[in-house]
């Protein structure tokens, strides 16, 4: 037996074909080896380019396709949203099952699209792609419709089609990126020079779905336009020539935005020669500044929660700087009796005059303040982070409205009012969230 697997072994039918003989299918084209040896300026540019910025927006740029060169000096931009006003999913899905589940948001879409272009407009997309994890992306395994594989096959798709040179900007989950906010508009500007050249703004438009109509998501779309300066319309405007419901904005921020030409009012005036202030207000409802503005000139020591970390230990300096016949504010939120009892008991055990600063604010007025103070050194001195959305919410469900039964002298109500510089009136004026 022995002998007989030698034999099988030494057999030539052991590996047929030999090795070298094998044939190896060759991965290079003709076209690619020729493309490889090309010099760099004599090859043709790709049709669509990607590039991604950290993991923060997602931008593509189709360069071929016919463009009309503008007559004007000052370019014309058309500015669309992507979903739910340039396309919409073919399943009915609120979100795409794949890269190639999109249809045309109306069968006009394409058709305008491509007369803009020929009258001149620089077409410009701009989304909000939250789903979008750059980062796993980069990380590999994921092929899902949230991808950015998929992403930009779907857009690579969008824009073939329309055929002349197009651009879209794709926000994730940096805020800074997102609509309403700036950061995709800048980009465009400085991608295309238009930061230089300049933009005709009044003869420019953006088109949305976000509006702020009943029924819709938000109002990003249109805060971006108002942000940016420039006309707004629906999809229902632009595309079908339809009258839709009006905006119901809501929070407009400009209207807190103060006048320098009104006279100052003065909302607060100390009425004993010692006493303790408490502040009632939501977080991101001006407390602070209030107190900096108003109590800090007139002597008033600060005691914080977000600084001293503990209620016992905000008591424990309160105590002090009154034994020491120094007035205190309390920074906090104080937003129920329960909590403000701590306050009234300690000025009835140290026989001192209580009073209570309420701050009227609506939940919009104080995301906005959080969103503009964590994102502009210049507006935060005192460097406060982004609170979560939970912060407010909590407020909101424990908030029960001050009354001079719990024991204050006065309960002083204040509404906000923004005041500051040009340059920060301009930036607490836009929309941020």
């Amino acid at each position: 037996m022995a002998e007989g697997a030698a034999k099988r072994a030494a057999s030539p039918q052991a590996i047929s074909p030999p090795p070298l003989r094998r044939k190896v299918d060759s991965t290079v084209t003709k076209k690619s080896a020729a493309n490889f040896f090309t010099p760099a300026s004599q090859k043709k540019p790709e049709p669509i380019t990607w590039r991604v910025i950290g993991t923060s927006v997602i931008i593509g740029k189709q360069t071929t396709g016919k463009t009309v060169p503008p007559a004007e000096k000052l370019r014309r931009i058309a500015g669309f949203d992507l979903d739910s006003t340039l396309i919409k999913t073919k399943s009915g899905n609120v979100f795409p099952k794949s890269a190639t589940d999109w249809q045309w948001w109306n069968t006009k879409v394409p058709g305008r699209l491509k007369e803009l272009n020929a009258e001149g407009f620089q077409v410009v997309i701009f989304s909000n792609q939250k789903k979008i994890s750059i980062q796993k992306d980069i990380k590999g395994g994921r092929s899902d419709s949230k991808s950015l594989s998929n992403f930009k096959e779907k857009m690579t798709a969008v824009m073939t089609e329309l055929d002349f040179p197009v651009s879209v900007y794709a926000a994730t989950t940096d805020p800074e990126y997102r609509k309403p906010r700036l950061g995709m508009w800048r980009e465009f500007l400085d991608d295309y020079d238009f930061d230089v050249a300049g933009v005709d703004l009044p003869a420019s438009f953006f088109v949305g779905d976000a509006a702020g109509r009943p029924g819709d998501h938000s109002a990003v779309d249109r805060g971006l336009a108002t942000n940016i300066g420039m006309p707004f319309k629906t999809p229902e405007e632009f595309f079908l020539g339809q009258i839709t419901e009006p905006a119901t904005m809501g929070f407009d921020p400009i209207s807190f935005v103060k006048s320098d030409l009104e006279e100052p009012a003065k909302p607060f005036t100390r009425k004993h020669p010692l006493e303790l202030v408490i502040f009632c207000g939501s977080p991101g409802a001006g407390k602070s500044t209030f107190y900096w503005n108003h109590l800090e000139p007139l002597g008033y020591e600060r005691v914080n929660q977000d600084l001293l970390k503990t209620r016992p230990k905000c008591l424990k300096v309160a105590r002090e700087y009154l034994e020491a016949k120094k007035s205190v504010a309390v920074d906090n939120t104080n937003a129920d009796p329960e909590t403000r009892a701590h306050w009234t008991s300690l000025a009835k055990e140290l026989n001192i005059p209580i009073r209570c600063v309420q701050f009227i604010s609506t939940p919009d007025l104080c995301r906005h303040n959080n969103a503009v103070r964590a994102s502009n050194k210049e507006l935060n001195p005192e460097s406060r982070t982004s609170l979560p959305g939970i912060a407010f919410g909590d407020f909101g469900r424990r908030f029960r409205a001050p009354t001079l039964d719990e024991g204050f002298d006065d309960i002083i109500p204040v509404e906000f009012q923004f005041h500051g510089n040009e340059e920060a009136k301009s930036i607490w004026g836009q929309y941020w969230v």
